[in-house]
């Protein structure tokens, strides 16, 4: 594979990243708002975190949706920081492919470990 072919195939990749992004940007929009209306609704109603928890432990539905978010929010960051580390840090883009990589994964694993912390009994 020649220079013209690498750097082709990097176009192709970022055109697909930027595409992914936007689709998780996409998709985060109304877990956000849900995501807010839901704190502006436990904090009218005073509810506590031991109320909170006990709302959302064992619930199928609420694992989908914060897991759906994480991974969406994993996915679209990890993307971000490629961007800003090539743009603004100077790496090429395989080296700034692997600080996405590690980011994604890295706020993959905390928020789903935060996700089965609130859902899990």
């Amino acid at each position: 594979m020649g220079p013209v072919d690498e750097r082709r195939d990097d176009n192709l990749m970022n055109v697909r990243l930027y595409i992914l992004q936007r689709a998780t940007a996409v998709l985060m929009v109304p877990l956000i708002i849900a995501h807010v209306i839901v704190i502006f609704y436990a904090t009218r109603r005073g509810l506590s975190a031991a109320e909170i928890l006990g709302r959302t432990r064992g619930s199928l539905a609420w694992a989908t949706y914060y897991g759906l978010f994480v991974l969406a929010a994993a996915v679209h960051a990890g993307i971000g920081v490629r961007t800003v580390a090539i743009e603004w840090g100077g790496l090429r883009q395989r080296s700034a492919d692997a600080v996405m990589w590690g980011t994604g994964l890295a706020l993959l694993v905390l928020g789903l470990r935060a996700v089965t912390a609130v859902v899990l009994a």
